[in-house]
C-alpha cells in the first residue's frame, strides 16, 4: 500500500509558485474610508462624496461625452459593431446586436507607476 502523505505529485498538479495568486477588490467603502481618514473628513461625508462622483461620471458619459481624470485616465462611451458570434454549447452561429461599451484608456502617469 502506498502512504498518501509519502506519494508523489500528479503531473497535473500545478508547483505553488505557478498558481494563480487571487487580487484582492477594493470597495468603495474601503476607499472611502481611508479618504476620511487622510483629509478628516466622516466616513458618511467621503461615501457621498464617491457616490456624487460615480453620479457624475455617469450623467456625463450618457451625453455621451468623454471624462478625463487627471493622473488616472480618460473614460469614454464607444459603439460597438453588430456582429457574429457561436453559440459555445450548440457551436451554431448567432447574431449579436449593436452595443455601445464605456472604453478605459490609462494616463501615461498610472502606467509608469504600476
Amino acid at each position: 500500500m502506498t502512504d498518501i502523505a509519502t506519494a508523489t505529485p500528479t503531473a497535473t498538479a500545478k508547483p505553488a509558485a505557478a498558481r494563480p495568486t487571487t487580487r484582492k477588490a477594493i470597495s468603495t467603502k474601503q476607499l472611502a474610508h481611508a479618504l476620511a481618514k487622510k483629509h478628516k473628513f466622516t466616513k458618511k461625508q467621503s461615501q457621498e462624496i464617491l457616490k456624487d462622483l460615480a453620479g457624475l461620471i455617469t450623467k456625463h458619459l450618457k451625453k455621451r461625452e468623454r471624462v478625463k481624470i487627471a493622473g488616472l485616465g480618460s473614460l469614454q462611451v464607444r459603439n460597438r459593431a453588430a456582429r457574429m458570434g457561436r453559440n459555445p454549447a450548440t457551436g451554431e452561429p448567432i447574431q449579436i446586436k449593436a452595443s455601445k461599451k464605456v472604453a478605459f484608456r490609462v494616463t501615461k502617469e498610472l502606467k509608469m507607476a504600476i
